[in-house]
């Protein structure tokens, strides 16, 4: 439905911990097919630009953005086509990964039809679904999708058009057995030629969430039905993502030869439509692929390739992995030096601006390195912290696969249940004869059931005080006493959802100390603890009391200034800035000073989530350190005109 590459080309660029932390559970490995037209339009000239939107969407855009000046320009526009129009603009800004416009699109669509029943409506909807990612706007289209559901007969196509959209929210709130319950029943009710295209679009999706489950001979199955219907409708840009997700199943699946093959022909076709992101992405999968069958030569030439895209465009995520990639053919060529320093410089903030599922396999191979140094004992501590996280992940894949089961399983009795509705029919009079003696063992469990609610309302009130003393602990960072990164992010949403609705101005920072790991290595990590928690205490001093303050990751924080203009923020960090030069530090920090660097962005009305707002800051941070540290730097406003750069903070 989206048209990414992988969830690293949403999670990468600018390296945000905070928010790889925060999204890699909805987003990690969520390579969606490309977006189609789930619901042909009845227009016979607007479905001729759905299928061009296929074939080139940037020329499908300048003909619907002619034809919707003309047609606006009517005294009395026609609403229906108007809708249509829009329709079309939305999915062709989807494919192009321009997920702001084809919301917008959506909106202006919307405003002319608003009968749940109208099939454009319903198309509107489905691309919405498509493009959105911020938890707000994930549930309320989630509730919005839901009532338009109710309204269609079931296993039509709008229906089905509707499951489809569901089934994408639904994985995206990390609820993969609904997620699985809505995609099935969307597929198995597409089975007939008339519904070939969204039976195809639903295989596409459904393929992608099975293969996060561990299901991967499935997810391949259904990612060829996928394949197959790109090639039937000359689709090339969805061609080449599906080849892709295919060849990442088949990594997955030890296949190394034959995912080779994929990849290199989805890079012929990302070629061809000239996306170096998507050659890039390739090229790292296929070194990722000859490493494993000993082709280093070959893997490093890939690698270097893809790596040199990466750095251009600021993916630092990918650039990390490329990197480890890298370390690894250093390694196996005799070069375990290189290989550890490599490692040491990807795993310098511990991990943490790295995808969860990716750092555990980084301290396997930087003890192997270590091993092969003799490092024994920095190699059995990386060994451990491998173990540990290789191990909390299976915990994490087990109970995802359950999940899955247990979903598939409530699916088929779903169906089962169908089938078998007229025998049950048949028997309801022999069920009517048993329902006087069910009555009477309802009451017993109704009086039943008032003792234990009497009795757990007296466990509920018991326990209340525990409980708020939990929620409170675990919403602090136990060093510093600030809201720790889940809450701070909660605040920030929060302050977001609302200083939009009442259009007030809200400016974030994000705040790293300067040479932090330095004053660390030197005085010692009491002394790096106590530097956390002075500058903790100076910034609640001052910030204002409507601001939030909280830690973000290792020595970086979050400060979310609701109602703030640029100058006011400024002004804060300034007066921080200055106080963070009055923590002492200790004889063995002679010649050392305690400083910080700042980026700020503000809130305008192309932002519409956290995400592309941290995202500003994170920029003007980088900003601020490549210029000298100890500085304050605010967002260039041209930092959102990089194509895709909305799609890179997805993860």
């Amino acid at each position: 439905m989206c048209n990414t590459r992988c969830a690293g080309r949403r999670a990468s660029r600018a390296g945000i911990a905070g928010v790889l932390t925060l999204l890699w559970l909805a987003c990690v490995f969520v390579s969606l097919p490309a977006s189609a037209a789930c619901l042909p339009n009845a227009d016979p000239s607007i479905r001729a630009l759905q299928v061009q939107v296929d074939e080139d969407a940037n020329a499908a855009l300048k003909k619907v953005a002619s034809l919707l000046k003309t047609e606006l320009a009517e005294p009395i526009p026609n609403s229906q086509r108007l809708a249509s129009l829009y329709s079309v603009q939305a999915q062709a800004y989807s494919i192009l990964e321009l997920e702001s416009k084809a919301r917008d699109a959506v909106f202006k669509g919307l405003k002319f039809t608003s009968d749940n029943t109208d099939p454009v409506r319903v198309m509107l909807l489905s691309l919405y679904a498509e493009n959105v990612y911020d938890q707000a706007g994930i549930a309320a289209a989630v509730k919005t999708t839901e009532e338009a559901q109710a309204v269609q007969k079931r296993g039509s196509l709008e229906d089905i058009c509707l499951l489809i959209g569901r089934g994408l929210l639904q994985y995206r709130q990390d609820r993969e057995d609904l997620a699985i319950g809505s995609l099935t029943q969307a597929y198995r009710s597409s089975t007939t030629s008339a519904f070939a295209e969204p039976h195809a679009l639903a295989a596409g999706v459904l393929a992608t969430v099975l293969r996060g489950m561990g299901d991967y001979s499935q997810a391949l199955a259904l990612n060829q039905e996928a394949i197959d219907w790109d090639i039937g409708r000359h689709a090339p840009l969805a061609l080449s993502v599906d080849r892709f997700l295919r060849g990442r199943i088949l990594i997955l699946m030890q296949k190394y030869a034959q995912a080779i093959d994929e990849f290199d022909d989805a890079r012929k076709l990302s070629a061809m439509l000239n996306d170096t992101q998507g050659v890039a992405f390739a090229d790292v999968r296929v070194c990722e692929s000859r490493i494993e069958l000993g082709q280093l030569i070959k893997a490093r030439a890939a690698c270097e390739n893809a790596l040199f895209t990466f750095i251009a465009s600021r993916f630092s995520d990918e650039v990390k992995e490329t990197e480890a990639l890298l370390a690894r053919i250093d390694l196996a060529e005799g070069h375990p030096e290189k290989a550890l320093a490599t490692l040491n410089e990807v795993l310098d903030h511990s991990g943490t601006d790295v995808l969860p599922l990716r750092v555990a396999s980084l301290y396997q191979w930087r003890a192997r390195t270590n091993a092969a140094l003799h490092n024994y004992r920095d190699a059995y501590n990386d060994l451990s912290e491998y173990i540990r996280r290789y191990v909390s992940t299976n915990d994490a894949d087990r109970t995802k696969q359950a999940v899955a089961l247990r979903a598939r399983f409530e699916t088929d009795r779903e169906i089962e249940r169908n089938a078998l509705l007229k025998r049950e029919l048949d028997l309801s009079h022999e069920q009517s004869q048993r329902q006087a003696q069910q009555l009477r063992w309802n009451a017993i469990a109704a009086v039943s059931g008032v003792l234990v609610i009497a009795l757990l309302i007296y466990f509920l009130l018991t326990n209340l005080r525990f409980r708020k003393q939990l929620v409170r602990l675990a919403s602090l960072d136990s060093l510093t006493g600030l809201p720790n990164r889940r809450r701070t992010a909660e605040l920030a949403i929060e302050a977001l959802a609302g200083t939009t609705a009442a259009e007030q101005p809200l400016t974030v920072a994000i705040i790293d100390l300067d040479h932090f790991k330095f004053i660390n290595d030197r005085c010692g990590h009491a002394t790096g603890d106590y530097v956390l928690r002075e500058f903790a205490r100076l910034g609640r001093e001052s910030v204002r009391a409507g601001d939030t303050l909280g830690r973000w990751g290792g020595e970086e924080f979050l400060l979310v200034m609701p109602d703030a203009t640029v100058e006011v923020a400024i002004a804060t960090l300034e007066r921080l800035r200055t106080l963070v030069f009055g923590i002492n530090l200790p004889p063995s920090g002679a010649g050392l000073r305690v400083s910080m660097s700042a980026g700020l962005a503000v809130r305008d009305k192309q932002i519409r989530s956290l995400d592309e707002l941290i995202a500003r800051a994170d920029a003007a941070l980088y900003v601020a350190k490549n210029e000298g540290r100890d500085l304050v730097r605010v967002a260039d406003e041209k930092f959102l005109t990089t194509t895709g750069v909305r799609r890179a903070i997805r993860q």
